[in-house]
């Protein structure tokens, strides 16, 4: 042994140094820690000792280098040796497969201090150096990292030994220390997390009641952002909603379904489970409901680590929040309802208020405008009898009373397949030829039929000039709204059927004797002339008993049939009583009605069979005169008709 190492020895650290020649450096138990958290303690151990002894304890021409457990430098220092540099880099490996042979190397071999001579080293960059290394331990002999010290400065081995000895026990105080402020840093780590995770439940309580609080779903999502914002400030969060939403908050964006299935949005919505990518630090909490799922919470953290309270803060939003988003929702909803049961109530007793068809389309079509906020709206019915349309009510006056074909523009498509239709943009989608969307140059599109009784009497068509306006649920409303249309018209048809089966002759098809009167008795009451004829079959009860009833019947019907084709639609004719029929000829001369009756006369003798004649009696009024009442002015016609008989029939005769 050397004088310095006996002197040493001597001087009452024999033992120590002993064991550090023999076993290497021993940490005690106090200092331990984490097995991950090792190279940030050396790390720091090594910083510790650069601040505290580098100047006054590293020679020139020597280095300091602390290695992990396998053997990949964690730190160093040094002073004058530039060609040593490059291994002394942190992660730079001193294992003999890549350095050869060296003092570092043999630490995993056996324990103890190994050490090197000058021109002993495979590796010429080591060559012109001393070197010495010693294992590092914890308390439970599991081994930890090297220290290794390279030098040109000492005069020889036994002084560098001796140097070694005294750098480690500062280093080992320097560990203490490292490891003391990695527990201290752990703990205030730690302290810290708690303290965020704390804030995290506070908030998510706070965000949890809100939300349940809330029956807007605009409110709904704004408390979602908020909530978000102030756990996670830096980081990028978006609300991905699968259904249409009008939300301005900016942070709602739509949920795209063309991305591939890993991706974790997609994935996160279709499995309805948090997904993590743990890669890129993105995570996906999809917004359950009872229903479904609504959409998905996404939170980028650009690479950060993702903590399992970061899983559960989200996964528990999500979870407040999609119940709550469903709630407002179905409120919505319920509004939704309410407020159009209210206007189908409303607009089904404005159409009942009204027995006119005319006034029903009117009402309806205008109804229709200000209900959807339509910019025309075009309502037809089908021709009775007829395979045309004809539009009833619109607010283009170019289109009133226009007629078309069955199989024409969207009408005909609506009334052949008896469906609504709805078009988003007829300029992208103008496979059908349509006179409205071509005049009013309308890209939005919904229609109906009208049902009546279960045949399509009719169809309704609204237009905007802006594209996708109309909502599916206006496309809904419409459908409903069309039923209740078809009920009122078909309420308007019964009512005219009624009144004119009670002011008609179900033989004839004439207007029955009442009738007549009433409005002989309003028209002398604004017109300034009038006349009235009465005709009579000439030998009817022969014809009856010649040819049998049926046959008399129908030879009535054959000349109320002439009648009413010789006359005009504002004259009335009637059914007087029996064979006798009666015309009312409104604002008609005695001469004119002359020609009417004479008319009539001949077109009988010419057309019935078997043939038949008739007498007819005239009578006329006009405001010169002495007005006379309705009951002289038919008195004065049957006078006449009853000199007609008189005279041979087949004649007409002036009272």
């Amino acid at each position: 042994m050397s004088e310095p190492l006996r002197s040493l020895m001597i001087q009452g650290r024999a033992e120590h140094f002993e064991v550090f020649l023999r076993q290497g450096l021993t940490l005690s138990r106090n200092c331990s820690c984490e097995e991950s958290r090792w190279n940030v303690v050396l790390a720091g151990a090594v910083g510790q000792w650069k601040l505290l002894f580098e100047t006054t304890m590293l020679p020139e021409q020597t280095a300091l280098l602390c290695t992990d457990g396998q053997l990949n430098v964690v730190a160093s220092c040094s002073l004058g040796l530039p060609f040593l540099e490059p291994m002394l880099f942190p992660g730079t490996s001193w294992k003999a497969s890549e350095r050869g042979d060296n003092p570092i190397a043999r630490c995993t071999a056996s324990p103890g201090l190994h050490a090197i001579a000058a021109g002993n080293y495979p590796d010429n960059t080591l060559n012109g150096l001393m070197g010495a290394a010693v294992p590092v331990y914890d308390a439970e002999g599991n081994f930890i990292c090297c220290l290794g010290l390279f030098s040109q400065s000492f005069s020889g081995m036994d002084e560098l030994v001796h140097f070694f000895y005294q750098l480690t026990s500062s280093f080992h105080s320097c560990m203490l220390a490292a490891v003391e402020r990695s527990k201290y840093k752990d703990l205030n780590l730690r302290y810290k997390e708690r303290e965020a995770e704390s804030k995290k439940r506070d908030i998510l309580f706070e965000a949890s009641k809100k939300l349940h609080a809330q029956i807007d779903v605009h409110s709904v999502l704004t408390e979602v952002t908020d909530c978000m914002n102030r756990v996670y400030p830096k980081k990028r969060v978006d609300i991905l909603l699968s259904q249409d939403n009008d939300s301005t908050n900016l942070a709602v964006k739509p949920l795209h379904f063309q991305r591939s299935e890993s991706d974790i949005r997609t994935r996160a919505f279709m499995e309805g489970r948090v997904i993590v990518d743990d890669a890129t630090g993105h995570i996906a909490a999809p917004l359950n409901g009872k229903q479904g799922v609504y959409g998905i919470l996404y939170m980028e953290s650009d690479g950060n680590e993702i903590l399992p309270s970061d899983v559960q803060f989200l996964s528990q939003l999500a979870d407040s929040a999609g119940t709550a988003f469903e709630n407002a929702k179905l409120y919505e909803q319920s509004n939704l309802m309410i407020n159009e049961l209210r206007l189908i109530n409303e607009i089904t007793k404005q159409l009942n208020q009204s027995l006119r068809l005319n006034e029903i389309f009117n009402a309806a079509s205008s109804e229709i405008l200000s209900i959807f906020g339509a910019d025309y709206s075009c309502l037809l019915q089908r021709v009775k009898d007829s395979e045309r349309l004809v539009v009833q009510a619109t607010n283009l006056p170019a289109m009133f009373h226009e007629t078309f074909t069955l199989d024409h523009g969207f009408s005909g498509l609506i009334y052949s397949s008896r469906e609504p239709v709805i078009i988003s943009d007829y300029w992208t989608n103008n496979k059908i030829e349509s006179s409205l969307m071509m005049r009013t140059k309308a890209r939005s599109l919904i229609g109906s039929p009208i049902i009546v009784n279960g045949q399509v009497e009719g169809v309704i068509l609204i237009v905007h000039h802006e594209p996708n306006f109309f909502s599916y649920d206006n496309y809904k409303l419409l459908q409903v709204l069309s039923s209740h249309i078809g009920l009122a018209m078909s309420n308007a048809s019964l009512h005219a059927e009624v009144k004119r089966m009670v002011v008609t002759d179900n033989l004839t098809g004439l207007y029955a004797r009442h009738y007549l009167d009433e409005q002989a008795n309003a028209m002398q009451k604004k017109d300034f002339c009038g006349s009235l004829i009465v005709v009579d079959i000439d030998n009817f009860k022969r014809v009856n008993d010649t040819y049998g009833h049926q046959v008399g019947d129908k030879i009535l019907i054959q000349v109320s049939q002439i009648i009413k084709s010789s006359i005009r639609d504002s004259d009335i004719a009637a059914r007087w009583g029996g064979e006798e029929l009666a015309i009312y000829l409104p604002q008609v001369t005695k001469d004119q009605t002359v020609r009417i009756a004479e008319r009539i006369r001949t077109r009988v003798l010419q057309e019935t069979q078997p043939q038949v004649t008739v007498s007819c009696g005239v009578s006329d009024w006009n405001w010169d005169e002495e007005k006379i009442s309705v009951e002289s002015l038919f008195y004065r016609a049957d006078m006449a008709l009853y000199q007609a008989k008189n005279n041979g029939r087949n004649q007409i005769q002036i009272g």
